[in-house]
């Protein structure tokens, strides 16, 4: 997998930057300050996007991989990537997420580990109900994973 820092034309990711976090409102909240990148292998697979909170500090604000490539390992590949890609100057990732099965697992195989919750953070942010794996998220439960002792296992920009 290539991962790809998006820098022109962000707009074009707006569908699948969707699947992540499905209220247009929310997304322009943090994309403009985020970092964007793409990943690819032979076509696009994912689309992730990281926001600088602090020295050091980052946070994992949108993560959405195509429909036809989950499963795969792509969403664990752009994860490592983007370790290596801020391990120069990064402690901590966050990355923040509804109380769902499917989501909750994946920070945790990915070396994420519980740190806090936002209360009613779905109920007061959205204007509508957020359903997943057939649960209506209300809390934001917010993992992080030390950059100290993380593997440097995949690359940034050319094939691994």
């Amino acid at each position: 997998m290539r991962l790809r820092q998006i820098t022109t034309d962000r707009k074009q990711f707006l569908p699948l930057l969707l699947l992540g976090d499905e209220q247009q409102s929310m997304l322009d909240r943090y994309l403009p300050q985020s970092d964007l990148f793409a990943g690819y292998d032979d076509d696009l697979k994912g689309v992730c996007a990281v926001l600088k909170l602090s020295d050091g500090i980052y946070e994992l604000k949108n993560i959405a991989i195509c429909p036809n490539a989950r499963r795969k390992g792509y969403g664990r590949a752009m994860i490592e990537a983007l370790f290596d890609h801020y391990r120069p100057d990064g402690r901590t990732m966050l990355a923040g997420t509804g109380d769902s099965p499917l989501t909750v697992p994946f920070y945790q195989s990915c070396g994420f580990v519980y740190s806090h919750r936002i209360p009613k953070f779905f109920i007061e942010h959205y204007d509508h109900p957020i359903i997943e794996a057939g649960r209506r998220l209300t809390d934001m439960l917010y993992f992080k994973r030390d950059f100290k002792n993380s593997r440097n296992r995949f690359c940034l920009q050319k094939k691994c």
